[in-house]
């Protein structure tokens, strides 16, 4: 990262377009603008676009914005691409690909947020590195861009000097991480707290909850009531027989149709489902393991130990150093 001299602000440059998504702007462009107050950088924040003026936001808002041109031979700290519904066309312009690409160069970090990762792909910027967009878009990125190393289960992704990011919030997340890493974590958390979200994360956790997944492969709904029992109820008697009398089916009937609606069996759902819960009171408590075992319903923490195991690849010791609460 390159030096700045005393009297020069750390320049932050969101690259805008057309129908991009305000929040995916926005969100990181508070997160970086309130750090100052909490001790942090005092950032100089820059919309910017390829020719410049006002850029038509998905909300109907204008932003205006500076020519990338501008910035040309001026040194930047971050460069962050925003996403959104426009950032397929985006994708295509010849001159805002040409800029991104020149800024990037003068840029000691880049990023993006959501499918602003589909702009930096088609610059060339992603090729070679773990990347990470919006669930719904992580095939297609994958698919037109081959030599992205696409990671489609994480909120944010850092690979050296780039960044990308999965939806909305997950460009928070990030920004929040840019700036522990420029200002250090107490700064970051601080800002987090004013801004009443969760604290800063590392960017390895799933993108989707044991809920929403199970709403994403159940497209027909039919088992959303008794999902959200199951949420409820981790505690309780979650037996088939049990699962079965809740949607008034017969054992051996429910346990076909769920199969075949949702691709698991009801066990492997419980599961995922009672890891999920476990995976929040070990980011947002510091409750004992043991206690946390038996408030979502596996009983001992070694049951526990072995589900998330299977379910995430990391023990529930492991996952609190990485996500959990630290003394700040």
């Amino acid at each position: 990262m390159p030096s700045f001299s005393a009297k020069s602000r750390p320049v932050v440059l969101f690259v805008v377009f057309p129908n991009a998504t305000l929040l995916d702007i926005t969100g990181p462009m508070q997160v970086f603008s309130d750090a100052k107050r909490f001790g942090g950088e005092d950032y100089e924040i820059v919309l910017a676009s390829a020719k410049g003026g006002s850029q038509l936001i998905d909300t109907g808002v204008e932003l205006h914005t500076e020519p990338m041109e501008r910035w040309h031979g001026r040194e930047l700290h971050t460069l962050l691409v925003s996403g959104g519904f426009g950032a397929q066309s985006a994708a295509q312009d010849p001159k805002l690909l040409e800029n991104t690409v020149l800024l990037a160069d003068q840029a000691a970090r880049i990023g993006s947020v959501c499918t602003g990762a589909f702009i930096l792909a088609a610059s060339g910027l992603l090729d070679g590195h773990r990347a990470v967009t919006h669930w719904y878009s992580c095939d297609e990125l994958a698919h037109l861009h081959p030599n992205v190393k696409v990671e489609p289960d994480r909120m944010f992704i850092k690979d050296g000097r780039v960044w990308t990011s999965a939806g909305v919030t997950a460009g928070i997340d990030m920004a929040l991480s840019m700036v522990a890493e420029d200002s250090g974590r107490k700064v970051a958390v601080r800002v987090a707290k004013s801004m009443v979200v969760y604290m800063i994360r590392s960017g390895g956790q799933s993108q989707f909850s044991s809920a929403l997944l199970s709403q994403t492969n159940d497209a027909t709904g039919r088992f959303d009531a008794l999902h959200t029992w199951i949420g409820d109820n981790l505690t309780g008697n979650l037996r088939v027989d049990r699962l079965a009398e809740q949607v008034g089916m017969s054992e051996r009937n429910f346990t076909r149709v769920y199969r075949t609606i949702t691709g698991r069996t009801p066990a492997k759902t419980i599961e995922l489902f009672r890891v999920a819960a476990a995976r929040d009171l070990l980011e947002d408590t510091t409750l004992p393991v043991a206690t946390i075992a038996q408030r979502t319903g596996f009983v001992d923490d070694e049951r526990m130990r072995r589900a998330m195991q299977r379910v995430l690849g990391i023990s529930p010791t492991e996952y609190r150093k990485r996500f959990g609460l630290e003394d700040n």
